[in-house]
């Protein structure tokens, strides 16, 4: 079954860029298309497609505002959110993050990271690089007014949730925290999914923007 993508991007060169490239590769159907955020929301309600390709820098409602309805709206549930940026470490990235975007990508990346990246989020793994991750987590999360994780929820993860979390935060997948910590991968998904719940998580990308933030992981050199 094709991947449907949803492509929102004020430059209309950039989605035609997008569409050839999808198009022409097995797996992938373009469904819609929008130059602004409110047009990203209304193709999202109108086509429910797999994902949908933001740019966060828009006029009017821009790409951060749009992936917050999206994210939040119960009826696109199932519409995963990949930002696309120009820059690797940028506030608006990390606010994309935490509105429950599954992951960011350059707008400079090759055209067959794009393609990876897309079936990543669809298969539902974060798309993030540990290293961009912890930089832009870094550089924001000490601030006052991104403490938002209720400390009650914080209690209720248990140490091997922690262990868990830190590796999550690290990059890792399922199969991998299983290896490292001598589990099951279907306990280690289990883990996972009883993290999200208790702190409130959309998905696996958000889960590691309020590790963070809740102080349940520290970046490092903090």
């Amino acid at each position: 079954m094709n991947i449907r993508v949803v492509l929102a991007d004020d430059q209309v060169l950039v989605r035609a860029g997008f569409r050839v490239l999808l198009e022409t590769e097995d797996g992938f159907e373009v469904c819609g298309e929008a130059g602004n955020g409110t047009e990203a929301v209304a193709q999202a309600l109108r086509h429910r497609p797999d994902i949908v390709v933001m740019d966060i820098r828009m006029p009017g409602v821009d790409g951060l505002e749009a992936t917050r309805q999206i994210t939040s709206n119960p009826e696109l549930s199932g519409v995963k959110v990949l930002v696309l940026t120009t820059f690797d470490v940028d506030e608006y990235v990390y606010e994309a993050l935490r509105a429950g975007a599954s992951g960011f990508l350059l707008k400079d990346t090759e055209p067959v990271e794009l393609l990876r990246a897309l079936q990543v989020i669809n298969a539902g793994e974060a798309l993030l690089a540990p290293t961009v991750t912890r930089r832009l987590i870094a550089e924001f999360v000490g601030r006052p007014e991104n403490r938002r994780v209720d400390s009650s929820a914080v209690r209720e993860v248990t140490d091997r949730e922690r262990e868990v979390l830190a590796l999550v935060a690290g990059g890792l997948s399922n199969d991998e925290i299983a290896a490292q910590l001598v589990i099951s991968t279907a306990t280690a998904r289990t883990h996972v999914s009883r993290i999200m719940t208790k702190i409130g998580a959309r998905d696996r990308a958000q889960l590691v923007v309020l590790a963070y933030e809740s102080g349940l992981v520290t970046p490092r050199g903090k």
